[in-house]
């Protein structure tokens, strides 16, 4: 099986670990992976703030990079999301528009491809365990995405419940978005910090040491807000777990700084 990752700006400009993690990952179980260099921005940024026709040509390109690849595995809801759930309405509204069915015969072919990393490994790879060791504490934030986009459902738990060393403990209010939401937390800051403050006191009140997730927008607010009240947990992502082994140092902690050259 040929798989790509799709890295994402996000993982890719500020937390280049995670990437390293999931190759780490699925190399162990035997995944070949490729690294596309054309890359790029799949188009959320833009769709999701309404320039939706400056999105199509970035739409394109990603079908162009990724299209000859078996599986192309990301380890973000919100992108998985935007090529699974918002990729076949480009399309749509195209074709709506009277702009012929071009745009989604092009998207079409990435759209059942594409899977956020627990996915693949849960339903195209047919594992839960995946040989890792992390022992601390953890609880799980199921993002909005994967939560309502993906349906990831317990896919995430049973990856985690099956590392070694790792307690796994309930998060209360799990379902509760974080307060991101990309320009939500820009245009609705104070509504967004009351929802993060929220999540970050619920996540301290498990006694957990880390609070994980599949996406690092959502685990960039949380951890900006748990350095404003001073908590001792820390956000991981949920690669950087699984990517982890007994003997070894973790994968990852956190973004990058000025003195940590970027891959």
């Amino acid at each position: 099986m040929r798989v790509a990752l799709f890295l994402t700006c996000v993982n890719d400009t500020l937390y280049p670990d995670t990437g390293r993690a999931v190759v780490k990952l699925l190399t162990r179980l035997g995944v070949e992976v490729d690294f596309p260099m054309a890359q790029t921005c799949c188009g959320q940024a833009h769709y999701n703030t309404g320039y939706r026709h400056e999105a199509e040509p970035l739409a394109r390109h990603f079908s162009d990079v990724f299209g000859e690849y078996e599986a192309i595995v990301t380890p973000s809801g919100s992108c998985g999301a935007m090529v699974r759930e918002l990729y076949p309405r480009m399309g749509e509204r195209a074709r709506a528009e009277g702009r012929g069915d071009t745009l989604a015969a092009t998207l079409a072919p990435v759209v059942p491809k594409t899977y956020e990393l627990t996915e693949f490994l849960v339903d195209v790879l047919g594992v839960t365990d995946v040989g890792a060791y992390y022992p601390h504490k953890v609880t799980y934030h199921p993002t909005c995405h994967g939560l309502r986009s993906l349906g990831l459902g317990d896919r995430p738990l049973k990856l985690l419940r099956a590392v070694k060393g790792l307690e796994l403990v309930e998060l209360p209010g799990a379902d509760e978005c974080c307060g991101f939401g990309g320009t939500f937390a820009v245009k609705n800051a104070d509504v967004s910090a009351a929802m993060g403050a929220d999540k970050v006191r619920n996540a301290e009140s498990t006694g957990a040491e880390v609070l994980c997730a599949a996406d690092n927008s959502c685990l960039m607010h949380i951890g900006g807000t748990m350095a404003r009240l001073h908590t001792e947990m820390r956000p991981v992502h949920i690669a950087e777990i699984l990517a982890a082994t007994e003997g070894a140092t973790e994968v990852g902690t956190g973004a990058v700084t000025e003195e940590e050259p970027r891959a």
